[in-house]
């Protein structure tokens, strides 16, 4: 696609708006996920809600949209990093260590992954401006990590999990650019077959503190872990990456583990501290260089 026409300029700014979206739904997504450990829910009990209310929400859409077509190693690995990977390695991680942890080396860490995955499955090229941004947001990750790793003994048990989490989303991201998959059949996918695989597993064997909880904290759960980390910020994310291309949208969600950290300090009572300040400003640079740059290839895939 010609990168002046109307076409590849709407499609950016769909790109771009959508990736945007996903900031503030990954951050959320990290600070209830969090907090879900911090109350009555064992993680498993997290990833069943989160599961049953993705297929509950996504069910009524198969009447227009029909059952996901993708079958075998396709369907294994988006199930395998996406639906399951990803997410359990968050809920189990966040009963070791904080939101700052989890943004550093979830979201933080994904542009790197994503970046390799690239270079070594896609063949794509690094520019020195892309090498100059990712620099500038390895430096800020670092300061973060500085700033907030010491105050949690122990807490490496979660950052190897969170580093598992991240490197599942990058697989899944390669994956849909390699096979050109759709963000409705991507979304789709995780949303209508994880509830029934999952689901019976947790019911028979995986333990579970369900009854304790309030129907109040399994009703938010319900809604935002099933419908609005799941659908929601699926879609906008796997609709950003075949606008802008993965290391466009990855280097956006840089942004992530500063905006989590921040809103961790007065809603989870996490603070921060000053080299862990100047990593959010670092990292917020180094996105805004490696988004500016100019697209060489037109419409991502």
């Amino acid at each position: 696609m010609d990168v002046s026409s109307p076409e590849a300029r709407r499609e950016r700014r769909i790109g771009y708006a959508c990736a945007f979206a996903v900031l503030f739904l990954w951050v959320a997504f990290l600070l209830t996920a969090r907090l879900s450990a911090k109350q009555d829910l064992t993680p498993w009990d997290a990833a069943a809600l989160r599961h049953a209310g993705a297929f509950l929400a996504a069910l009524p859409l198969v009447a227009v949209l029909g059952w996901p077509r993708l079958r075998g190693i396709r369907l294994g690995v988006i199930l395998g990093t996406a639906a399951f990977g990803f997410p359990l390695a968050a809920y189990v991680a966040f009963g070791f260590a904080p939101v700052a942890h989890a943004g550093v080396l979830m979201p933080g860490m994904l542009p790197f992954f994503t970046a390799a995955l690239g270079f070594w499955l896609l063949g794509e090229a690094w520019t020195r401006r892309r090498f100059a941004s990712l620099g500038i947001v390895a430096t800020g990750i670092l300061l973060l990590a500085i700033g907030t790793f010491g105050d949690h003994p122990g807490a490496w048990r979660g950052d190897l999990l969170f580093l598992c989490g991240s490197l599942c989303w990058s697989i899944y991201t390669t994956a849909i650019r390699r096979w050109r998959i759709s963000a409705v059949e991507g979304t789709m996918v995780v949303a209508l077959w994880a509830g029934p695989i999952y689901l019976p597993v947790w019911w028979l064997a995986l333990p579970s503190n369900l009854h304790a909880a309030s129907w109040g904290v399994i009703g938010f759960q319900l809604l935002f872990q099933g419908v609005f980390a799941v659908l929601v910020a699926g879609f906008l994310f796997t609709r950003a990456v075949t606008a802008l291309g993965a290391p466009r949208t990855t280097t956006i969600t840089s942004l992530v583990p500063g905006m989590a950290a921040l809103a961790a300090w007065p809603l989870l009572w996490e603070p921060l501290g000053a080299a862990a300040l100047a990593g959010v400003a670092l990292v917020t640079a180094g996105m805004v260089i490696g988004v500016l740059q100019p697209n060489p290839g037109g419409h991502a895939r």
